[in-house]
């Protein structure tokens, strides 16, 4: 899938309603993130306001049932899903039983490996992962070094929603720790890749060596307000007696 050049000194948008101009009903989008760790909030409620349906979204998992992507999914204005966790929303759950949405689970390490080659180029690998199970029912083997193996297919999209902690004006973006997770994958695999940031600074501030995703595969980028940065799960050590 060729990507869309966009000038290089026209990648700055003011905010997440302005970068989604071009997204329309039944795109399909990659959104970064593990759990809430490092998913784009601004870029969901944008397009939870802007009424787009019957998406296709590649993600790890569907958020919770009041955050992340579950605010999508409570507007049902997602149709399917690629990912490989759904363990902490009720109503994701309940509408894949129901058949109100699509779902592909795939093997984490799959997953993760199919969005990578979708970014490389590279069209389909063999991978010992799901087989004999329903993972690789319709799908090719092949037997190496006598193993068997069944082919995976590229993950690619026609957009990535991507969350960084700083990123320049020229689109060069770093993670901040497991906040890393899917985000620099993703943004190399879609035509147009989109980034928030905690912080936008002017070019050459970054650190070259520290820099996760260069700038050639950002397409447009803004600076996020208003972050919750919920924590799914806490847990606390009890304090001493």
């Amino acid at each position: 899938m060729p990507r869309t050049p966009e000038p290089l000194m026209n990648k700055v948008f003011r905010n997440a309603e302005e970068t989604i101009f071009d997204i329309q009903d039944g795109a399909t989008l990659m959104v970064g993130g593990f759990g809430l760790c490092g998913i784009p909030e601004n870029l969901i409620s944008a397009l939870v306001a802007k009424g787009v349906k019957n998406l296709n979204t590649i993600s790890n998992n569907m958020g919770v049932d009041e955050f992340g992507l579950g605010l999508l999914l409570q507007k049902r204005q997602i149709r399917s899903h690629k990912g490989s966790y759904v363990g902490e929303n009720r109503l994701f759950e309940e509408m894949v039983l129901s058949g109100q949405l699509d779902l592909e689970l795939i093997p984490q390490g799959t997953f993760a490996e199919r969005i990578r080659a979708g970014g490389a180029g590279i069209p389909a690998f063999y991978t010992p992962t799901g087989v004999g199970t329903i993972v690789a029912e319709g799908k090719e083997t092949r037997e190496f070094d006598g193993r068997t193996y069944v082919m995976e297919r590229w993950l690619r999209a026609d957009f990535a929603l991507v969350k960084a902690w700083r990123g320049d004006k020229w689109g060069n973006l770093i993670y901040r720790k497991t906040a890393q997770n899917f985000n620099p994958m993703m943004a190399a695999a879609a035509r147009v890749t989109i980034a928030e940031v905690e912080e936008l600074v002017e070019p050459g501030e970054l650190v070259p060596d520290q820099i996760h995703t260069p700038s050639i595969y950002v397409s447009r980028i803004f600076q996020a307000v208003g972050e919750e940065k919920r924590i799914e799960r806490r847990k606390t050590r009890k304090t001493a007696a």
